[in-house]
């Protein structure tokens, strides 16, 4: 076998059907597409949710709920959970950069700390948002909290 004897598998090439060539050609006039209707002008593209004039299904369900712009989410960590991280990590501060470091959040996650369970730690918070409790178990415990802007 040589390059210049290759050929494609018998039946797998078909002719090209040559359209609009003319009435002689069988498939001239309207080239067989038929008359009228968007289908045999040029250009034509079905839309991605045609259902053939029934209610597409997007506009069938209705709208829910609401996303607000101005919300302002926080991964959240308990005075119940710090203890049992501390441990686990060997954190000597709590603050946003040991967390990330850790894995614990992602770089644009802002944390709060709020205040249920007992804190046991005397540690240094750096965070974005601290709750009244939280604030009052953390210092009671000897620690101090720095809130972030």
């Amino acid at each position: 076998m040589q390059l210049h004897n290759l050929q494609p598998a018998p039946g797998s090439v078909h002719k090209q059907k040559r359209l609009g060539r003319g009435e002689a050609s069988g498939k001239g006039g309207t080239s067989t597409k038929g008359n009228k209707g968007g289908q045999s002008r040029t250009g034509y593209k079905i839309k991605m949710a045609h259902e053939g004039g029934q209610m597409p299904i997007q506009r069938r369900i209705p709208k829910r709920g609401f996303n607000n712009i101005n919300r302002i989410s926080y991964k959240v960590f308990n005075l119940s959970q710090i203890d049992a991280l501390v441990e686990k990590y060997g954190l000597t501060e709590f603050s946003v950069d040991n967390l990330y470091i850790n894995g614990l959040v992602s770089q644009t996650d802002r944390v709060k700390i709020l205040g249920t369970g007992e804190l046991k730690a005397k540690l240094p918070f750096k965070v974005n948002a601290a709750s009244a409790k939280a604030k009052a178990a953390i210092e009671a415990a000897g620690g101090s909290v720095e809130i972030l802007k």
